[in-house]
């Protein structure tokens, strides 16, 4: 007669064990379920470049910025990739250029063009050089003025800028244009170097921008 108290208490135990436990459980995953509900809803989406909303289909999202004085490098990125970076270490004085396929995204090019100390011919023949629906993307570093002359500036106006023809000594800017661009491009951004208005000693605020590029069609 003793075997039956035993064998009841046991399925009992295993009852209240497996009760127990699935009560553990829900209010576990109902936790679980707040908890993940608070992350998602406090952290927005990531979009390419870590730019505000997602560009339409058949477009490119691409960020830049300026450099920072002569301290801090420009920045551009292009479809989630940086191009040009002071931790890429590919920066430099001057306007910093980045060339991308306007079919593809992929990068063709990424250079520097010194126009405080350097020259501005081997600038004149690379702007020369670039082939139709090239993507462009530029962005100065303390100083992108001071050597450009007026073949250079008619040549980047080619490319889309309306500001390049009053671009000035530390004037920060940065452009997004394209080889055989039939308008001026939107995407631009310019501020005048200018000692009452200027974040820097020396030097205006860095200049940021993002936005869609219409990928080129055939």
């Amino acid at each position: 007669h003793s075997r039956i108290p035993c064998a009841a208490k046991l399925v009992v135990a295993v009852a209240v064990f497996l009760l127990t436990f699935y009560v553990i459980s829900q209010v576990f995953e109902i936790k679980m379920d707040a908890s993940l509900g608070n992350l998602f809803a406090t952290k927005p989406p990531r979009y390419k470049c870590g730019i505000s909303k997602a560009c339409p289909e058949k477009h490119f999202a691409f960020k830049m910025a300026s450099g920072a004085a002569n301290v801090v490098g420009p920045k551009i990125c292009l479809e989630d990739n940086v191009l040009m970076s002071g931790v890429k270490n590919n920066v430099g004085r001057g306007i910093n250029v980045a060339l991308a396929n306007g079919k593809t995204g992929e990068v063709l090019d990424t250079k520097y063009f010194d126009m405080w100390g350097g020259d501005v011919a081997p600038f004149i023949e690379f702007l020369k050089a670039i082939q139709d629906g090239t993507i462009v993307l530029m962005g100065t570093y303390d100083d992108g003025a001071t050597k450009l002359n007026d073949e250079a500036r008619r040549l980047i106006a080619e490319l889309g800028s309306t500001s390049i023809t009053n671009l000035g000594f530390r004037d920060n800017w940065v452009f997004c244009g394209g080889k055989g661009i039939k308008t001026k491009s939107p995407f631009e951004q310019h501020i005048k170097n200018n000692k009452d208005t200027n974040k820097y000693e020396g030097w205006p605020e860095v200049v940021e921008m993002e936005g869609c590029i219409p990928q080129k069609q055939d």
